[in-house]
């Protein structure tokens, strides 16, 4: 039989109903008496002493020292055994669901021990069914027994000729989960499941203990309590497979545990498979826990555990939205600028688009996004490949119809190819000049559409992108292009790509009259534009012109920078130039700069690389 696999012995309960001793009660008042009061008390008889009449005197059965009289409760075990004597088992087992919700459980378990040691109206003993048993064992769960103590409760089923079903192991485990006998419950748990792949081979016989979702739910959360991960996982997936459903405190256990112990790839997988299942797709997590996942997934860079915790949120949102009333929940925008991040460092679309929505569901049009954030979002589409570049330019776009009427000076941070839109910049030159044609073209067309789309921002990023692939003559191109194509006029950033282009190059006359080009236009150079003309002055090899423009930088109100100083102190020691490098270390102590030492770098100069060298090596 199924039962023999799981319990090796099996041996009757014997239940013993001991009826309390009842003692005649002495009445203390004189009108009760049946008997003539004498006088004065007759003396006692001696008596020789013996141990149980001691016994009994000090300490009376059915009570040891209890506030309760003795009589009282002599009298509620009698009306006890009354009830159970005058009930059947349909009666009984009404009866214990109404105590249950009362929570008797010691009349539940007094009545039936006296029940199942009683006639019926016919002669026979009392058989109770596996319902009825059931009850039982709930009662003494309740009363704190103990697993061994229930585990000899069911093996006495047998001989009631009672088999045990799911819900008398269900018991059992829960009493384990109470003490903590973690071994044990697994290795019921196993037999479980060996006596239902037993079962099912016989089809002559029904399956009675056959692990349901509350089994593996009681497993899965003591290993999960003890922290062993693989245990925990293998009855999850065991349960899963079996098509059980999983409890939203065993799910939230397991994903606290899973981010604990680092196994996201894990919880990922239980996650996807719990979504593909009806009954399990509706599980997430509190809010504060999917605000843990975030964090966790974004420091792994896990952009599928990062999408999931942002499904769970948006879930949370619609249904607080749909209260009423209403409560309103909100993802932070700093959280969102990290996650757009965590989305272009792993390539991840989906992650980028989730973050996008809840963002919009967060502001609820109440006001625009920060600077930041589109920016993020700007490089995120940027570094999925050429393929999204037309997105990036989207966004790009909307970015500049709400933020493109800032003060002069922001405008050129915001929108500058050199630092805030470098991303796409790279994606621009990715492939060479084809990529660049590409998004020259597409950009010409759209100025032609209606309404015409219009963007110096990304003219700029293509001239520095021609000038990453050494191509000054589309570099050039571009720039007369922005006036002559496109109606626009060239600010700042357009002069400062074309003086990269032709620095690159070392085309140092062309820059300088680039340059005096814009101040006669009124156009106030930037930094960039300063450091740029230092760069093509150390191409040409000449610190002294670079020491020049420093000089003019200082004077439009610049500080250089210790990269600037370094890159020229460099250039006047391989040229040497000392009086130079004694003028770039004034420079560095009148603006507090640490230059510090290049002995390492030195060194690798240094090297001579000859074909003897490498053939030695």
């Amino acid at each position: 039989m199924a039962m023999n696999i799981i319990f090796n012995r099996s041996r009757p309960l014997i239940l013993k109903t001991l009826k309390p001793i009842f003692s005649k009660p002495i009445s203390t008042f004189p009108f009760l008496s049946q008997q003539p009061q004498p006088l004065s008390p007759d003396p006692p008889t001696p008596a020789p002493p013996s141990q149980t009449s001691s016994a009994t005197w000090t300490h009376p059965p059915g009570s040891t020292h209890s506030l309760v009289p003795l009589d009282f409760l002599q009298t509620h075990v009698v009306k006890l055994e009354r009830i159970a004597e005058s009930l059947d088992l349909e009666s009984i087992k009404e009866l214990f669901a109404d105590w249950m919700t009362l929570q008797k459980w010691h009349d539940m378990k007094k009545v039936f021990e006296h029940w199942s040691s009683c006639y019926d109206k016919n002669g026979k003993l009392n058989k109770p069914d596996v319902g009825l048993y059931n009850h039982y064992l709930r009662a003494n769960l309740m009363l704190k027994a103990s697993p061994s103590q229930l585990l000899e409760l069911v093996s006495g089923m047998e001989s009631l000729g009672i088999h045990p079903n799911t819900a008398s192991f269900n018991l059992i485990l829960k009493t384990m989960y109470l003490y903590k006998e973690v071994d044990t419950a697994v290795q019921l748990l196993d037999r479980m499941i060996e006596s239902e792949k037993e079962t099912v081979k016989d089809s002559e016989q029904d399956v009675v203990c056959r692990p349901d979702d509350e089994s593996f739910d009681l497993v899965v959360g003591m290993l999960l309590h003890e922290n062993r991960m693989e245990a925990a996982f293998k009855y999850i997936d065991l349960n899963l497979k079996s098509g059980h459903s999983m409890s939203s405190n065993v799910f939230s256990e397991c994903v606290f545990k899973f981010m604990a112990s680092g196994s996201l790839d894990t919880l990922v997988s239980v996650i996807e498979r719990c979504k593909k299942m009806d009954q399990n797709k509706a599980l997430r997590p509190e809010w504060k826990l999917c605000l843990d996942m975030l964090d966790c997934a974004m420091k792994a860079d896990n952009s599928e555990l990062a999408y999931y915790a942002l499904e769970f949120m948006a879930k949370w949102m619609i249904q607080d939205e749909n209260m009423r009333p209403p409560r309103y929940l909100s993802v932070e925008e700093g959280l969102v600028v990290s996650l757009l991040a965590t989305a272009g460092r792993t390539y991840s679309k989906k992650l980028l688009d989730a973050a996008w929505t809840i963002l919009k569901r967060s502001l609820r049009k109440k006001r625009v996004a920060n600077a930041e954030t589109y920016l993020a979002r700007i490089h995120a589409h940027a570094s999925l490949g050429t393929e999204h570049l037309k997105k990036a330019f989207g966004a790009l776009h909307e970015f500049e119809s709400l933020y493109g009427g800032a003060d002069k000076q922001s405008a050129e941070d915001l929108f500058s190819p050199f630092t805030a839109l470098y991303p796409l910049v790279v994606a621009c030159s990715h492939n060479g000049f084809a990529t660049l044609d590409s998004v020259y073209f597409q950009l010409e067309n759209l100025s032609k559409a209606n309404p015409p789309y219009k963007s110096i921002a990304a003219l700029n990023c293509i001239i520095l992108g021609c000038a990453n692939i050494w191509d000054v003559h589309r570099a050039s191109e571009t720039f007369t292009a922005i006036s002559t194509t496109f109606g626009l006029t060239p600010d700042v950033n357009s002069y400062n790509g074309l003086i990269c282009a032709y620095g690159k190059l070392n085309k140092r006359k062309e820059a300088l009259e680039l340059f005096e080009q814009l101040k006669s236009l009124g156009i106030k150079p930037n930094a960039m534009t300063y450091a740029l003309l230092v760069d093509a002055h150390l191409v040409a090899k000449d610190p002294k012109s670079a020491l020049s423009i420093i000089d003019e930088m200082v004077i439009s109100g610049y500080t250089p920078t210790k990269a600037i100083l370094k890159k020229v102190r460099r250039r006047c020691i391989r040229e040497m130039d000392y009086e130079s490098n004694d003028q770039v270390e004034d420079l560095a102590k009148k603006f507090g700069i640490r230059m510090g030492t290049e002995t390492r770098r030195n060194l690798l100069f240094n090297l001579q690389y000859t074909a003897d060298y490498v053939q030695e090596r």
